[in-house]
C-alpha cells in the first residue's frame, strides 16, 4: 500500500523514511527509535544461542550504512547549530560533551563489533563470550546517549532552532544521504 501525505512514524525496524528529512528533527527522532530497536536486536543477538545470519546481517548493515550518517548529522550540523542558538542557561555545551563521551565509546567498539559479526557471517561460527559482552557494551553506550538526546537535546532544538536552521539542517542531511535538494516553494506573502 502506498503511503500518501507526510511520512508516518515507523517501527524502527527499517531505515528511517527519507521523506521525514523535510522535518529534520522528526527524522532524527525517528532515527533514535531505529537505534533503540537495533540495540534490542543487538542485545538479543548477544544472548542467543547460535547466531542468526539474517539478524547479524541486519545489525551489520545498520552499523555500516546508517549509524555513521546519523552521528555525522548530529556532530556536523545539529550540535553546532545548538551551540550557536542556545543560551547559557541551556548548558548545551555540557550536554553535548556528555553525549560525545558515550558516542566516542560506542565508536571505539564499532570496528571490533563489525569484525566479529563479519567473521560469524563469513565462517558460520558462533560469537565468543568476549564478543557477546562487547555487543552488550555497544548497545548500552548507544542507549545512554539516546536518553540524553531525546530528553534534552531534541526539546531544546525544537525551542531554539530557527526556520533557517531547520532548512539548513534538512539540506545538509539530504546531501549527506546523496539526495537532491528539495525545491523551495515560493513565498505566498
Amino acid at each position: 500500500m502506498k503511503q500518501s501525505g507526510p511520512a508516518r512514524r515507523g517501527s524502527g525496524l527499517s531505515p528511517t523514511d527519507p521523506r521525514l528529512l523535510a522535518a529534520p528533527l522528526d527524522f532524527i527522532s525517528e532515527d533514535h527509535l531505529r537505534e533503540r530497536q537495533i540495540c534490542a536486536v543487538i542485545d538479543a543477538l548477544a544472548v542467543a544461542g547460535p547466531v542468526d545470519r539474517q539478524t547479524a546481517l541486519g545489525v551489520l548493515r545498520f552499523l555500516n550504512e546508517e549509524l555513521n550518517v546519523h552521528l555525522r548529522d548530529e556532530a556536523e550540523d545539529l550540535f553546532p547549530l545548538l551551540v550557536r542558538r542556545c543560551t547559557a542557561e541551556d548548558a548545551i555545551d555540557r550536554t553535548i560533551a556528555r553525549i560525545r563521551i558515550e558516542q566516542d565509546a560506542a565508536l571505539r567498539l564499532l570496528p571490533p563489533v563489525r569484525a566479529s559479526l563479519a567473521r560469524c557471517l563469513d565462517t558460520g561460527c558462533d560469537l565468543p563470550e568476549d564478543d557477546r559482552a562487547m555487543l552488550i557494551r555497544l548497545a548500552a553506550h548507544v542507549r545512554r546517549h539516546l536518553v540524553v538526546e531525546n530528553a534534552i537535546v531534541l526539546p531544546i532544538a525544537r525551542a531554539r532552532l530557527t526556520r533557517a536552521d531547520i532548512g539548513l539542517l534538512s539540506r545538509h542531511m539530504r546531501s549527506r544521504r546523496g539526495l537532491p535538494p528539495v525545491a523551495k516553494a515560493p513565498d505566498a506573502g
